[in-house]
C-alpha cells in the first residue's frame, strides 16, 4: 500500500501527463478545436444555416479565420472573448506560436477566388499547419515557414479548394506525421451550395489508405507521434 505522499506524487505524475495531451475535435466543414495545456483554438467557424449542420457550443482563447467566407469566418457564435487572426503575420497568445503564411484561394493568383492565410500553430511543442481554402501546392518560400510541420489539416473536397490528387502533392511537400482531411462532401452538408465538392473517400484512394474508419478526436502528444506517415479522419 502506498503512504499518502507516494500516493499523492502518483496522482500529480497523471494529471501532469493528462494536461500536456493535445486534443484535436472536428466541428465541422474546415473547423476543429485544439486544445492544449494552456489555450484553445479554433479554425474556420462557419455559418450553419450555410452548411446546414450545427456549430456546436465551443469556448476558445483564439481563433484563426483563413478568408472571409461565410463558411470560415463566422466568429459571432463562439463563446468568451476569443483573440482573433484573420490575416497575414506572427502571433503569441498563452505559448501557443502561430504564423499566418499567405496564400491564394485558387491556383491563379487570387483573380477566381481571392487570397486564403494557412496558419503554422505550434502547442505543447507539435506544430499544425491548418490550410484553410487553399487553392494550390506550395512554393519554396511558403514551404520553408512550414518546415517541421507534425500535423497537416488540408481541403481534398476539390471545386472549390485543391482537390485529391493535389492535396497528395502537398502532403509531400509538407511531410508531416499526421494528416487530417476537411472540406469534403458529407451527407449531413446542405447539398444545394456543397454537392460539387467530392467525399473524403476520394483522398483516401489517392492517399492508398480506403477503409480507414472516423474516430470521434485524436489525441496525441510529441513524444507519440507516428515515425510514418497516418491519415486520421476524424468525425
Amino acid at each position: 500500500m502506498l503512504n499518502p505522499i507516494a500516493a499523492s506524487c502518483q496522482y500529480l505524475a497523471k494529471v501532469v501527463k493528462i494536461n500536456d495531451i493535445m486534443e484535436i475535435t472536428h466541428l465541422g466543414h474546415a473547423s476543429f478545436k485544439i486544445r492544449g495545456k494552456n489555450v484553445t483554438l479554433v479554425t474556420d467557424p462557419f455559418n450553419p444555416q450555410m452548411l446546414g449542420i450545427k456549430f456546436p457550443s465551443v469556448t476558445a482563447d483564439v481563433v484563426t479565420i483563413s478568408h472571409d467566407h461565410e463558411d470560415h469566418n463566422f466568429k459571432g457564435q463562439l463563446e468568451g472573448e476569443p483573440i482573433i487572426f484573420s490575416a497575414p503575420g506572427e502571433y503569441e497568445v498563452k505559448g501557443a506560436k502561430i504564423i499566418g503564411i499567405p496564400t491564394f484561394h485558387d491556383n491563379s493568383k487570387g483573380t477566381e477566388r481571392g487570397k486564403n492565410t494557412v496558419y503554422r500553430m505550434t502547442v505543447d511543442g507539435v506544430t499544425i499547419v491548418h490550410c484553410g481554402d487553399l487553392g494550390h501546392k506550395f512554393d519554396d518560400i511558403q514551404l520553408e515557414t512550414l518546415e517541421g510541420a507534425n500535423i497537416l489539416m488540408l481541403p481534398v473536397g476539390g471545386f472549390y479548394t485543391i482537390d485529391a490528387a493535389t492535396a497528395s502533392e502537398v502532403v509531400s511537400q509538407v511531410n508531416p506525421s499526421i494528416i487530417i482531411p476537411m472540406h469534403y462532401n458529407t451527407p449531413s452538408l446542405d447539398q444545394k451550395v456543397f454537392s460539387k465538392l467530392a467525399g473524403v473517400e476520394v483522398f483516401l484512394k489517392q492517399m492508398g489508405k480506403e477503409g480507414i474508419f472516423p474516430q470521434q478526436k485524436l489525441v496525441i502528444t510529441k513524444d507519440k507521434l507516428p515515425v510514418e506517415p497516418m491519415v486520421v479522419v476524424l468525425e
